[in-house]
């Protein structure tokens, strides 16, 4: 078994542990295959490739990182990905949880505020043959309303709430995964849900620790 099959192996013993919480004891099939066919060591620093596969975030530059792969597996689960869900993906880092998504659903539109970040998620996810996410430098807060409604929504920092815009831009029906709570502070993965008549329900899924949410 190489490093990348023993990763989700190890990702799916974690939900196994953490199902009490999230009330997902199994990755859904289709995640799991999109985790198997994503080569991380592509969306990490060439110095840390050798850690690509471990279970843990590692750092990316300008302050950010990109996500332990336990918690990348288990807020796209939380999405219920579809084949023709298009997807708004709010901090788009190392380009690493687009490209998991890419293999999920129709279209995945992803925003990050700082340009470096994004020019070097363009450059892997092009190198790796990613054909259908579109990225934007901009404030991830505001969402990205051209494409408005999406069929999900997962935001990669953390705020102190649900930023308004991006509850506008979810379609009904639809599911947002954010981590909520204060920088560097206790903070909750936090699943929304949007009803047909517009009204939301939260269900709070795990105590995480996300970089802040910045811009507005």
């Amino acid at each position: 078994m190489d490093a990348h099959q023993t990763l989700v192996h190890e990702i799916e013993a974690e939900m196994r542990v953490t199902a009490d919480w999230t009330g997902r004891r199994h990755l859904a099939p289709r995640v799991r295959a999109a985790l198997l066919t994503v080569r991380r060591e592509a969306f990490v620093p060439a110095a840390l490739r050798e850690e690509a596969y471990a279970n843990h975030p590692l750092r990316i530059g300008h302050g950010q990182t990109i996500s332990q792969p336990f918690i990348v597996a288990l807020m796209t689960d939380l999405l219920d990905p579809a084949p023709d869900h298009v997807v708004l993906e709010v901090g788009t880092g190392s380009g690493y949880q687009a490209a998991v998504l890419a293999a999920l659903v129709h279209h995945v539109y992803s925003v990050e505020i700082i340009p470096a970040l994004s020019e070097h998620a363009q450059a892997a996810l092009a190198q790796q043959g990613v054909g259908n996410v579109t990225l934007r430098i901009g404030d991830g807060a505001a969402g990205w309303p051209e494409h408005a409604p999406y069929d999900g929504i997962i935001v990669t920092a953390a705020g102190p709430t649900v930023p308004p815009a991006l509850v506008a831009q979810l379609r009904p029906g639809g599911r947002m995964v954010i981590p909520l709570g204060e920088p560097f502070s206790e903070q909750m993965l936090t699943l929304v849900v949007k009803d047909a008549d517009g009204d939301l329900t939260q269900r709070d899924v795990l105590p995480v620790a996300f970089v802040p949410l910045t811009g507005g």
